[in-house]
Order: structure tokens, then sequence, then C-alpha cells
């Protein structure tokens, strides 16, 4: 391929990124759908089945990632990307007519075809830039993923709107209606103006187009992309119902504050497709492993109030219990034991919330007056009480730089594929999309059992830091066994790849 970026290349990338953009916010329109449906008790569904509900679109988006980057490898992406948009507004317009669990979930099926725009745009964008612009075109191509902030934001604030904050709540049908207008839209738009363009490898046969999954670097990209991708689409839905039942958030507030985690995650992948440009994939990716991590780890702290045993009081001496006043304990034999009751502010510690955890100490008495008490009794025994209030604004920054993050991991993955698999981008792409959109997928419905088994709501967090932690090990096995199989003098280039 030249370097020279051939005319109309930037026309194509605004009309795959415009498109991926709408495409995303339609895919993840079910967090914040199913948090309004349930919270306005339009439906009664299970934290469980709200899991599902989150992950059904995600499920066919992933799943339809391969066949259609497939397709789009064989016969460019215009038309694919216009069927797609056509056949996804189908499913979101019938699902003004949910009555049930079943309808709404075989309609979220339908819908969450959007979801697999992301392989088309892959295939699509790759196949108009020269080597050394692929990491940026992919970048501000995946930018797209800023769709979720769409719906985050604006899809609550449209709900209040049409049922007039909540007095009509039947009115919800209304916004199925509009996301399916802007996807026909959308696929009109770029039926006019997108050209259509075929890469090298689109007369190969299907055995041909497959091979490349065999190579293990496939499914060890796919599993970095389960993290930075799959997670992240699980956590666009997944932070709203959080926000509401852990801080209390109204809808419109949740939305907002997870809207904080896929914006910034969604335009900063295409600094990450910079950043691997310049400094190499896997450097970027070592980074990306160790701060989700930290993070993970921090996050992954519930709010929690502890009460342990503290400092007590032990009898010096027998003796016969005289009196027991507030905060002493006197003796008939003239000994007095004095201690620190609990005073009136550990009432009131419970309603701040302090960025780091607090520890308040009293004591009680556990003798009455007249009690006979042997040297060394426990007279008055210690309480100590640790609170922690997860800050809410704190929590909220630690999702947003998670978030980056893993935006910026999303670009640096795909920097791997043109590298490794130039002329199979789409069927890899592909495939690696499938991988880590099965993390959009499942994450949610364990999260939800985690939640039942747990009732942790970080336990999701847990969940996040074992993920990052196995892809952290592999790759640095990896590293490590070129190193050992190559040469150390090697170690520069590997760094810099």
């Amino acid at each position: 391929m030249s370097n020279a970026i051939p005319s109309g290349a930037h026309r194509i990338l605004f009309l795959n990124t415009l498109a991926f953009t709408l495409c995303f916010a339609a895919w993840t329109f079910n967090g914040v759908m199913v948090t309004y449906l349930v919270d306005n008790g339009v439906f009664d569904w299970s934290q469980v089945q709200i899991g599902w509900l989150l992950g059904i679109p995600i499920l066919t988006g992933s799943v339809m990632r391969l066949p259609l980057g497939i397709l789009t490898d064989k016969y460019g992406g215009k038309w694919i990307f216009v069927s797609l948009l056509a056949l996804t507004a189908i499913p979101m317009f019938l699902l003004s007519f949910t009555e049930s669990f079943t309808w709404y979930a075989v309609m979220s099926f339908g819908f969450g075809l959007a979801g697999a725009g992301f392989a088309v745009g892959i295939g699509y964008t790759s196949v108009w830039y020269p080597k050394h612009w692929q990491g940026r075109a992919l970048g501000i191509f995946g930018a797209g993923n800023a769709g979720a902030a769409i719906t985050t934001l604006m899809a609550p604030s449209l709900l209040n709107s049409f049922t007039s904050n909540g007095q009509n709540p039947e009115q919800w049908k209304i916004l199925p209606l509009i996301y399916a207008a802007v996807l026909v839209g959308m696929a009109v738009l770029f039926a006019l103006f997108a050209k259509n363009k075929k890469p090298i490898s689109s007369t190969r046969t299907i055995a041909q187009t497959l091979q490349p999954l065999g190579n293990i670097r496939v499914w060890r990209f796919g599993l970095y992309y389960f993290l930075v991708f799959g997670c992240f689409v699980a956590f666009s839905q997944w932070l709203v119902p959080y926000f509401t039942n852990v801080y209390g958030t109204s809808l419109v507030i949740a939305g907002l504050f997870a809207s904080l985690f896929s914006l910034p995650s969604g335009i900063i992948r295409a600094l990450g497709g910079w950043m691997s440009d310049k400094f190499g994939a896997r450097r970027v990716m070592f980074g990306v492993f160790k701060w989700s991590i930290a993070i993970s780890a921090l996050l992954m702290i519930p709010k929690m109030e502890i009460f342990s045993p503290g400092k007590g009081i032990n009898a010096n001496q027998k003796g016969i219990v005289e009196e027991v006043d507030a905060n002493e304990i006197r003796m008939k034999n003239g000994k007095v034991y004095t201690f620190s009751p609990k005073t009136t502010n550990e009432e009131f510690e419970s309603e701040k919330t302090p960025i780091f955890p607090k520890k308040s100490s009293w004591q009680e008495a556990i003798v009455q007056s007249g009690d006979a008490v042997e040297k060394k009794q426990l007279l008055v025994k210690g309480i100590t009480r640790i609170n922690f209030e997860a800050n809410m604004w704190v929590f909220a920054v630690l999702t947003m730089i998670i978030g980056i993050v893993w935006g910026i991991g999303k670009a640096s993955v795909y920097k791997f594929i043109p590298d490794y698999f130039p002329n199979e981008v789409g069927v890899v792409g592909g495939m690696v999309g499938v991988i880590g959109g099965m993390g959009g997928f499942f994450c949610p419905i364990i999260f939800g059992y985690l939640l039942e088994g747990s009732g942790l709501w970080t336990s999701s967090w847990m969940l996040m830091l074992g993920i990052s932690i196995i892809c952290y090990l592999w790759m640095s096995r990896v590293v490590k066994a070129i190193l050992n199989r190559n040469a150390p003098e090697l170690s520069d280039q590997i760094e810099h790849r």
C-alpha cells in the first residue's frame, strides 16, 4: 500500500465514525431503558433478568462481528454498513410494542446487531489508509464508542420529557421510535455519500479467509479486547443502576456519571491510536494493564461499616461492683475504673462522606451494680468502628480514569492487527471484536450473579482486577518467551513494537 492517503479517505472515515457512534448508542440502549422501566414499575424484572437484558444486545453484536467482518473483506464496507443500519432499525422500532420480558429480550437480540458495525467499520476504514496512518485512523473510528455517552446523557432527559417526569411512564415507547428513525436516516446518508472499496484479499475463499483464526495471537488479542472493550461496554450500562442503587442518585444523574466514564473513553481512543503509532502497541498495553490493575483494586473496596473488639478494661483485683456510671465503674473497695463512652458525635458519623476510612472507638461497661468480679475479669469492652463511605465523587473520578485507560487500550489492541495481519484485518478484527464483545455480554450477567451471591456491588470490580492481572501476566510471558527465543539484543526492538 502506498504511503499516500487516497482521495476521499477522510470522508469515509467521517461517515464510518458517525455511523459507528449511532450504532454504539443503539447497542447500549438497554442500560438506560431497562433501568427506567424497572425503577418506574413498568416491569418487575429481577436483577438477574436485568443483567440478561443488558447482555443480550451485546451478544448479537459480538457474534455477528465475525461474519460481517468476512463480508466486509469480500464485498467492501459500504453496502454492508447500509444493510446493517437498516436491519437494526426494525427491531428497535418493534421494541415500542413490548409487553413482556420475552418480547423485550427478542427485540434486544435484534437491535443488538448494531454492535457488529464495529467489524464493518474497522475493515472498511483500514482499507483506505496506509500502514503509518492505520493507528490514527482506527483510533478516530473507534472514538465512536462515545455513542454510549449519547445514550447515557440524552436518553434519561428524553424519557423524563416524554413521560412528564414519570407521570405517564407508558410514553417511554417514543424513545425506541426515535432511535429507529435515526438509524434509518444514517443508512440513507451512508448510501448517498460513501464509496465502496475492497481489500486485496477479497478474492480469497472462505477457508483461506478463516485461516488466520488458527493463530494463538488472535485469541490473545481477543482477551486483551475482552478487558478494554467488553468490560467497557458492560460498565457503560452497569454504572447506571450502580449509581442509582449504591448512591441513591436519580436516573438523570446516574446517566451523567455513566457518561463521565464512557465519553472520555471513546474520545481518547484516537489518542490511543497515535500513541500506538509512536511508542508501539505493546508498550502502551503494558501501561494499560498496570493502570487497570491499580484502579480496579481501589474501586473494589465497598461501602462498609466494620465493628471490631477494641481496647477493654480488666479488673486488676477481686471485688464487688458498687455503682456503674456513664463513664466509670466504682468498686466497694474504693477502686475506680474510668472508661470512654460512646459520644453523640458517633451517632452522626455515618451521615458524612469522607474520602478516607474513618475510625472511632469507645467503651461499654458489661458489669452491673452488685456483681462480684475476679481478677483479670473483663469489666469494660472496647468497640472499634471503621466506616468507609466510598465517596461518590472519588468513585466517579476513578471510573472516568479507568475508562480513559481502557479507551487507550482499545486503540492499541487494534494497532496490532494490521501489523500482523495486513490482508485479513476484517476477519481478524471481527474475531477479536467477537471475543471482546463477549465481555460486554457475559459481564453484566456475571455482575448480576456476583451481586446476588455476595451482596456487594463492588464484586464487579473484583472481577476486573482478576482479568487485568491475567492479561498482564500473559503479555509478560509472551515478551519473555520472545526474548529467550531470539536474543537479549532484540529487547529494544520488542519494546517498540
